[in-house]
C-alpha cells in the first residue's frame, strides 16, 4: 500500500464461518478493493455483543470468520485484518463522539427503530450502535465505505458526527464517503428476504458439494411454475439469479431458454448450479482447510493487523483528546499563576 491510496475501512459481526450472502454481497468486493485502495477490514465483535451472545462462542465464531475472510482472498500482505475488540480505543473514541451526537438521530435509524420494536428490553449499545460504527470509521480517519443501501442512513450519521465534531473542536476527521457498488443484495434461498444465517436461508461459504446440492434443492424456485411442462420465468427466479453469480454466459443463456420453454426442469437447473458452485468455491475450501491446520497462523495475521491499528488509533484519539483539553501536558498558564501567588504570599 502507497501513502497515496485513499483508505478504506469496512466490518462485519463475527456469526462464525461466512455464508454465500457474506461473500456475494460484501467479502468479493472487499478482495478487488486492495488493488486500489489502503484497506482495514474489521471483525467487529463490539458490535456483536449488543445482540444475543454466548461468551464461550465468541472466540470460535471470530475465527471461523477470520478463515473464511482469509481463505476467500483477503491477503494479508495488501490489506489489514483485525479484530475490534483488541484496539480498545475504538470504545473511547465512541464515548467522545457521543458528545456531539443527538439523542434524536440515534432514535431515528430505521434499524434502531425495526430491531427495538421486536424487543421487551432495549439495550443501550443497540442505541449507541451507530456512533460505534462511526468510531470504526473515524478512528482510521476512513475516506470511503463500501456499503449497501440499507447502510447509508449509518453512513450519513458518521459524517453529521465528522461535521459536528470538527466544527466543535478542530478539523481532525474526513467526512467518509459511500462506495456503492461491487457487492449485491442476495436474496435468500426461500426468495424473500436477504440472506441471513438467522433465518436459516443461506448456503456456508465453506460448505462441501454434497451440502451445497443439498441446501439448493429446497431453494425457491419461479412460484407460478407447478408441472415440469409448465414453461418458466427466470426474471422471477433466485436459483437464476444465483446462476449469475456461478455459471458462464453460456450456460445462463441455455437455462434461460430452455426454462422459458419448459425444456428443462427446476431440479436440473439447481444441479447445474450446484456443480458450477461447488467448483467455483473449491480453492476456498482448499485455502480454508489448511488455515484451519494452522490456527496460529491465523491469530498472527489478526495480532500484525491490530498492532498497525493499534498505532494508528492512539494517534487519532490523541489528537482528539488534545483539542478537546483531556490531555495535560505541562502546567496550565493559570494553575502556574495561581502557584506563584500562593508561594509568593506565604
Amino acid at each position: 500500500m502507497s501513502d497515496d491510496q485513499k483508505r478504506v475501512f469496512s466490518g462485519i459481526q463475527p456469526s462464525g464461518e461466512a455464508h454465500l450472502g457474506n461473500y456475494l454481497g460484501a467479502i468479493r468486493n472487499w478482495v478487488e478493493l486492495v488493488d486500489e485502495y489502503d484497506c482495514i477490514y474489521c471483525i467487529v465483535d463490539l458490535h456483536a455483543i449488543t445482540g444475543d451472545f454466548e461468551p464461550d462462542e465468541m472466540p470460535r465464531q471470530v475465527f471461523d470468520l477470520a478463515v473464511s475472510l482469509l481463505a476467500a482472498g483477503l491477503d494479508p500482505e495488501r490489506c489489514t485484518l483485525f479484530v475490534q475488540s483488541d484496539v480498545p480505543e475504538h470504545a473511547e473514541l465512541m464515548w467522545i463522539l457521543n458528545s456531539v451526537t443527538p439523542l434524536g438521530d440515534l432514535t431515528r435509524m430505521t434499524q434502531f427503530k425495526d430491531k427495538s420494536a421486536r424487543q421487551e428490553s432495549v439495550g443501550a449499545g443497540l442505541l449507541n450502535y451507530p456512533v460505534l460504527q462511526a468510531a470504526d470509521i473515524l478512528l482510521y480517519r476512513g475516506e470511503l465505505v463500501p456499503v449497501g443501501e440499507d447502510q447509508l442512513q449509518h453512513l450519513e450519521l458518521t459524517r453529521e458526527i465528522a461535521r459536528r465534531w470538527n466544527h466543535r473542536f478542530g478539523e481532525v476527521f474526513p467526512e467518509p464517503e459511500p462506495l456503492i457498488g461491487g457487492g449485491a443484495r442476495i436474496l435468500g434461498l426461500e426468495g424473500v428476504s436477504k440472506m441471513s444465517k438467522s433465518r436459516g436461508n443461506t448456503i456456508r461459504l465453506l460448505a462441501e458439494p454434497e451440502e451445497i446440492r443439498d441446501r439448493l434443492s429446497a431453494a425457491v424456485t419461479d412460484p407460478a411454475r407447478v408441472r415440469l411442462s409448465d414453461p418458466g420465468n427466470p426474471n422471477v427466479c433466485n436459483v437464476f439469479a444465483l446462476h449469475g453469480h456461478f455459471s458462464d454466459g453460456e450456460t445462463r443463456e441455455e437455462v434461460e431458454v430452455r426454462c422459458q420453454t419448459a425444456d428443462i426442469g427446476c431440479v436440473a437447473c439447481k444441479e447445474r448450479l450446484a456443480e458450477n458452485m461447488g467448483e467455483q468455491l473449491r480453492p476456498i475450501r482448499e485455502r480454508a482447510k489448511e488455515l484451519k491446520a494452522n490456527p496460529d497462523r491465523v491469530y498472527q495475521i489478526l495480532e500484525a493487523g491490530a498492532e498497525r491499528c493499534r498505532e494508528i488509533a492512539s494517534e487519532t484519539l490523541e489528537e482528539a483528546y488534545e483539542l478537546m483539553g483531556l490531555r495535560r501536558r505541562h502546567v496550565p498558564d493559570a494553575v502556574r499563576a495561581d502557584a506563584d501567588g500562593a508561594g509568593s504570599g506565604s
